[in-house]
């Protein structure tokens, strides 16, 4: 038990500190768009505020994530959760745990494929492209950019994905130690 209060104290550390640092990533985001709105009504409207604005709001939005999960700040169906004792509520949550883990690791399957093909890899193990890219035996191939006229590269976006994702799995199962810390009596 002692582990799992390592595990949950260590990635509630972490996940507290990106979340607190990544909220006033909202103020870039308006940054972003207020100077959108000036440079068009200054008739000089520039081409990369509205991508810019979508990464930050994308960046915003999954290195968040964990924090709201750690937060319980989520949305949640309270019509019957709110009245259930502490132990029910920490079985159900358990059990949901799982499906949230099982729908992170789909995703983060999905956006490391993703990255590695916007890094040059167009085969079918983003995995093995990652360690011997790490490892220095693979190259980078042909960088995918944005379709746009701005034409950024969209590793760093899907890289950021990525990380936010496998933060969230990480947060899950801190959130899933502490459910099983409570059903066995023991306070977090």
């Amino acid at each position: 038990m002692s582990l799992l209060r390592a595990y949950i104290a260590m990635i509630d550390r972490l996940n507290y500190g990106v979340g607190r640092v990544i909220m006033y990533g909202v103020f870039a985001m308006m940054a972003v768009l207020l100077w959108s709105t000036i440079s068009k009504f200054s008739e000089q409207p520039s081409l990369w505020t509205l991508e810019v604005a979508q990464f930050a709001m994308i960046a915003y939005f999954f290195l968040g994530g964990p924090y709201a999960i750690q937060m319980r700040s989520h949305v949640r169906m309270d019509l019957f959760y709110e009245n259930w004792s502490m132990r029910k509520k920490a079985a159900i949550d358990a059990v949901m745990v799982f499906c949230l883990l099982f729908y992170l690791g789909v995703l983060l399957w999905g956006g490391l494929s993703s990255t590695a093909y916007s890094l040059g890899h167009f085969g079918s193990n983003p995995l093995g492209f990652f360690v011997d890219l790490a490892t220095g035996e693979k190259d980078l191939g042909t960088l995918e950019r944005s379709r746009t006229i701005w034409r950024p590269y969209l590793w760093p976006i899907k890289t950021i994905m990525c990380v936010g994702v496998f933060l969230m799995l990480l947060q899950g199962l801190s959130e899933l130690a502490k459910d099983i810390l409570r059903l066995r009596g023991e306070t977090i």
